[in-house]
């Protein structure tokens, strides 16, 4: 893992927000049509409307914190998925702690 990649991603007040709301999705998502769990995480359309960003820079946004391995996605049909990947985000965590 490498902490300055993964920094740059989080230096973006809308991609930490992303992670946050992603924290407890149920909290701050209405619940999905096509699916009746958030186990697979949150549509794109979803954390878009949130955002109130075009759908191109959210896309951005989630395509740069799935390369550092922030955020996991899953498609279902032609909808795309995101959830966070605890593990690295512990991982990044703890990197700080050790490393800084």
């Amino acid at each position: 893992m490498e902490i300055t990649e993964i920094s740059k991603v989080l230096s973006n007040k809308t991609r930490v927000a992303i992670l946050q709301w992603l924290k407890m999705p149920e909290r701050n998502f209405p619940p999905h049509q096509d699916i009746d769990h958030f186990n697979d995480g949150v549509c794109v359309g979803y954390i878009q409307d949130k955002t109130g960003l075009s759908q191109s820079t959210v896309s951005t946004y989630l395509t740069s914190m799935q390369n550092v391995g922030l955020v996991i996605p899953t498609r279902h049909g032609k909808w795309t998925y995101y959830r966070r990947n605890e593990t690295v985000i512990q991982d990044y965590i703890k990197a700080l702690t050790n490393d800084l």
